[in-house]
C-alpha cells in the first residue's frame, strides 16, 4: 500500500480523497494556488505545496509543477481528483516516467476514451450502441454547418476532450451550429487545451444514464448500477440519482455488460464511468461517453452499494485484486444528490462570487426517520468563491429505502442548509424536490427548460404554505416583540405590552390573524376562522428555526432586516412584515418605488473577463444579435440584444474585469 498520496486537485474532490486516505493510514499532500491558499483541502492534509498563481492555466494543470510537488515531498502516487489533469494522458505518462502510480487507468484507457472521437469508433467496434453523427475533425464553422444540416437538426457540438458540460451546445438551425462551434472551440480550448470539435444527432426525449464500472488488473471488470443524472442545466447535471426511476433490471442489465465490455476493449482497471443517452420514448439506449476518472456524483453509488470508490481505485492502484463480484454488488435504498452551486438562480443562473459570510451544512449522519445525510465540500465559512474555479461549493446526498422518501429527507436537508454572501442555487433545488414531475420520475434533459421556461423566480406559496408561514411570521414577531418589551422593562408605572392582534403581509396578501401564545406554543386565527397552533424553538439572534406547524415540521431560515422578516424554505422565499390593524392600514396606502430603467443598457450580467466586443459604436443591431462575450468560472456566455437598437457607447474593451451589473455599452 502507498505510504504517501498527492491530490492534484482542489476543492471538495481533494477533501474527499483526503477522507479515505486518513482513514486507511496514508499520508497526503495537497497542492494549491494563490487563491487557495487559505482552502479547506490545504488545511485537511498532512503536507501541502503552493503550485503557483489562481488561474489554473497557470497552476493545477501545469504538468511540471504537480511533478516539482511530488518530487519536492516524496509522494508515491497521485489522485488526479476530477476535472484538471484527470483525463490527461500525458500527465499519467509523466507520473509513470518519474516511477510514481497515478490512481486511476492506465495511459492507453485514458487515450481511447478520453477522445471523444476516438471512443465513438471503438465503442462502435465493440458492439455499443452508438448515435449517428460526423466523428471527424471539423476544420472551421462552415464545415459545421454542413455537417450539422447533413445529420439533420437539432444536432450536439461537442468538444473531443470536453466533460463537465464545457465545450457543448445544441444548435437547432444553421446559425446556432456557426455560433455553437465557435464558443464550443473557444470553452475547449481555455478548458482542456484542445479545441477539437464533433458533432452527433441531439435525442430530442433524452435521459442521461450513465453505468459506473470497475475494474482490477487481475481481469476483474465489473458494473455497479447506474446513475440518473437527466435534471441538467447548460449540459451541466444538477441532481443525480441512484438508481434510475426509469430502467427496469433488464436493460440495466444490458446497459452494463455494454458498458463492462467496453472497459474491457480498452484494457480498463479503477473507476470510471460509462454514459448513455437513453431515449425515453423508444426505451433505446447510445453510448455517449466515457469518462476515465472519479465521477462527480459518485456519491450516490457509494450510498446504495456500500463500496467506498476512493478506496476501491487506490487499492487497485497498488495492485490489489478486487474482493467482489458481479453477484455481490446489490443496490439498496435510494440515494439523491443535489449539487450545491455559487450561481444565482434568480439571475438565470450566473455565476457569483464573494465571501461566504454564513455556511452551515445540515448536520450529517442517520436522521431520526432513518434516512441518512452526506454533505461533501470543500468549503468553510468565511472562505472565499472566485472567479476561477468551477462554481460547484458542495454536494448534498440524501439515503432512504425509497426514491419518495429519499426526496423528502433531500427537501428536509436543503431548508437545514445555511448560506449567505454569494448567489446560490439552494432554492431552485428545493423547488425541484418539491416539483410533481420530479417526483413521478418522468425526466429528461431537457426539464429545466420545460418546467421553468422563462427561468427561475421563486416558489410561489399556496394558501397552505402561506398561511403556515402567517402563523409563523406572527410567533417570530412575538418573541420579537417580547424580548424588546424584556429588555425595556417598566418605566414609571408603564409596562410595554405586546399585542395579539396583527396583520402579517407578503406577497402582496394581508393575513389579518390574532395569536393566542402560552408557552412556547401559540395559535394564530385567521379571519376566516381557521386555527393553526405553531411551535418551534426559533429565537433572536438565530438564523434557522424548526417549526411545527398543526403537526407539520419544517425549517425555515429566518433574517430580519429592520421590521421586515425574511422567511425561506422550499425554494418559497419571501419578506413578511408584521404589523398592528391600524399600522397595516396605513401601510397600504403608501406608495411603491418603481425600479430603475436599464432597457437601455448593457450590464455584465456576472462576475468575469470581457473576451471580445462583437460591435462598433454607432452600429444597428438586431434581436438576437451577438454583442459581447464573458468568460466566467470557465464558461463562455454570448450576450445578445433583445430588440433592435443603435450602440450609442461602449464603455469596456475586451480584456475587462467586469463585477455584476457593470456597465458594457449604451444604446441611443
Amino acid at each position: 500500500m502507498f505510504k504517501k498520496i498527492l491530490i492534484a486537485n482542489r476543492g471538495e474532490i481533494a477533501c474527499r480523497v483526503i477522507k479515505t486516505a486518513r482513514r486507511l493510514g496514508i499520508a497526503t499532500v495537497a497542492v494549491y494556488s494563490d487563491a487557495d491558499r487559505n482552502a479547506l483541502h490545504v488545511e485537511m492534509a498532512d503536507e501541502a505545496v503552493h503550485i503557483g498563481p489562481a488561474p489554473s492555466s497557470q497552476s493545477y494543470i501545469v504538468i511540471e509543477r504537480i511533478l516539482e510537488a511530488i518530487r519536492k515531498t516524496g509522494a508515491d502516487a497521485v489522485h488526479p481528483g476530477y476535472g484538471f489533469l484527470s483525463e490527461n494522458a500525458a500527465f499519467a505518462a509523466a507520473l509513470e516516467k518519474e516511477g510514481v502510480a497515478f490512481i486511476g487507468p492506465p495511459v492507453g484507457a485514458i487515450e481511447a476514451m478520453g477522445d471523444k472521437i476516438t471512443s465513438k469508433k471503438l465503442a462502435a467496434e465493440a458492439g455499443v450502441s452508438t448515435v449517428p453523427g460526423h466523428m471527424g475533425l471539423i476544420a472551421d464553422a462552415d464545415e459545421a454547418v454542413r455537417i450539422s444540416a447533413g445529420i439533420g437538426y437539432p444536432v450536439m457540438i461537442k468538444a473531443s476532450a470536453g466533460g463537465g458540460g464545457k465545450g457543448m451546445r445544441i444548435a437547432w438551425n444553421d446559425a446556432e451550429a456557426r455560433e455553437g462551434f465557435q464558443s464550443s472551440k473557444n470553452e475547449a480550448k481555455a478548458s482542456f487545451g484542445d479545441d477539437r470539435i464533433f458533432i452527433e444527432k441531439f435525442v430530442t426525449e433524452p435521459r442521461h444514464i450513465e453505468i459506473q464500472v470497475l475494474g482490477d488488473t487481475h481481469g476483474t471488470t465489473l458494473y455497479l448500477g447506474e446513475r440518473e443524472c437527466s435534471i441538467q442545466r447548460r449540459n451541466q447535471k444538477v441532481i443525480e440519482e441512484a438508481p434510475s426511476p426509469f430502467l427496469t433490471p433488464e436493460t440495466r442489465r444490458a446497459m452494463g455488460e455494454q458498458a463492462v465490455a467496453l472497459a474491457k476493449a480498452v484494457g480498463y482497471h479503477s473507476a470510471g464511468t460509462v454514459e448513455f443517452i437513453v431515449d425515453g420514448k423508444a426505451n433505446k439506449f447510445y453510448f455517449l461517453e466515457m469518462n476515465t476518472r472519479l465521477q462527480v456524483e459518485h456519491p450516490v453509488t457509494e450510498l446504495v452499494t456500500g463500496l467506498d470508490l476512493v478506496e476501491q481505485m487506490i487499492r487497485v492502484a497498488a495492485g490489489e485484486k478486487l474482493t467482489l463480484t458481479q453477484d455481490d454488488v446489490k443496490l439498496t435504498g435510494w440515494a439523491i444528490e443535489s449539487r450545491l452551486y455559487a450561481e444565482d438562480p434568480y439571475r438565470n443562473f450566473l455565476p457569483s462570487i464573494g465571501r461566504l459570510t454564513r455556511y452551515r451544512p445540515p448536520v450529517e449522519g442517520i436522521r431520526a426517520d432513518g434516512s441518512k445525510v452526506r454533505n461533501d465540500t470543500g468549503v468553510t465559512e468565511g472562505g472565499e468563491i472566485s472567479m476561477y474555479y468551477d462554481p460547484m461549493v458542495a454536494k448534498l446526498c440524501t439515503w432512504a429505502p425509497t426514491r419518495e422518501a429519499a426526496i423528502d429527507a433531500m427537501g428536509a436537508a436543503l431548508d437545514d442548509f445555511e448560506v449567505e454572501g454569494i448567489g446560490h442555487n439552494l432554492p431552485f433545488l428545493s423547488a425541484v424536490m418539491r416539483h410533481p414531475r420530479f417526483r413521478e420520475g418522468r425526466l429528461t434533459t431537457a426539464f429545466i427548460a420545460e418546467e421553468f421556461p422563462e427561468g427561475f423566480h421563486g416558489v410561489s406559496p399556496d394558501a397552505d404554505d402561506a398561511r403556515a408561514l402567517a402563523a409563523v411570521a406572527a410567533l417570530v414577531n412575538h418573541r420579537i416583540q417580547t424580548r424588546a418589551a424584556a429588555i425595556s422593562g417598566t418605566i414609571g408605572n408603564h409596562r410595554r405590552i405586546v399585542g395579539t392582534d396583527w396583520v402579517v403581509a407578503f406577497a402582496d396578501q394581508d393575513w389579518p390573524l390574532a395569536l393566542d401564545v402560552t408557552g412556547d406554543v401559540a395559535t394564530a386565527v385567521f379571519e376566516d376562522g381557521t386555527a393553526l397552533s405553531v411551535a418551534g424553538d426559533w429565537r433572536p439572534g438565530r438564523t434557522l428555526g424548526t417549526f411545527a406547524v398543526d403537526g407539520r415540521t419544517v425549517s425555515v431560515k429566518i433574517d430580519l432586516a429592520g421590521p421586515a422578516i425574511r422567511l425561506r424554505f422550499q425554494g418559497i422565499d419571501i419578506t413578511a412584515r408584521v404589523r398592528e390593524p391600524h399600522v397595516a392600514a396605513l401601510a397600504r396606502l403608501m406608495p411603491k418605488k418603481a425600479p430603475p430603467d436599464t432597457s437601455r443598457l448593457l450590464l455584465c450580467p456576472m462576475p468575469g473577463v470581457i473576451t471580445s466586443i462583437l460591435v462598433a459604436e454607432g452600429a444597428t443591431v438586431e434581436a438576437g444579435q451577438a454583442l459581447a462575450t464573458v468568460e466566467a468560472m470557465k464558461m463562455e456566455n454570448v450576450l445578445k440584444a433583445e430588440r433592435r437598437a443603435t450602440v450609442k457607447r461602449i464603455a469596456v474593451a475586451a480584456g475587462a474585469s467586469l463585477a455584476v451589473d457593470d456597465l458594457i455599452l449604451e444604446f441611443a
